[in-house]
């Protein structure tokens, strides 16, 4: 079974840095975009970055870019979402998702969620 397991996330204070981890598993193929999404309390879901396995260069929302970097590594399975100079707004429940055979990250289109994992940013 595929699934998505993320980490990393904790408490920081404004203009610190952290490093979130989503590791898949259960996959046999490359063929699959993924995508990090913040979730917060009665906002819409947004979409923070997405890796295509079409590009070699991932898609960052404008309010993180510069700021926000992803790395994928295929052999392990894993993205990297690298969080510098973060500000309060930046909190929230970051989400990682797959979508399979598709380069585009869509939030309602995603084939497999990971549980989330929680960032908290104090000013």
């Amino acid at each position: 079974q595929v699934k998505v397991v993320e980490s990393g996330g904790g408490r920081v204070q404004a203009g610190g840095s952290l490093r979130l981890s989503c590791k898949t598993s259960g996959l046999s193929f490359d063929d699959y975009t993924v995508g990090w999404f913040r979730t917060r309390p009665g906002r819409e879901l947004l979409e923070i970055a997405c890796f295509s396995y079409g590009s070699g260069s991932p898609d960052y929302d404008d309010s993180v870019e510069g700021r926000f970097a992803v790395t994928r590594v295929y052999a392990s399975g894993t993205v990297y979402l690298q969080m510098n100079d973060l500000k309060p707004e930046d909190k929230g429940m970051y989400c990682c998702a797959a979508r399979f055979d598709c380069v585009y990250c869509r939030s309602d289109r995603m084939d497999v969620w990971g549980q989330g994992t929680q960032v908290t940013v104090s000013s």
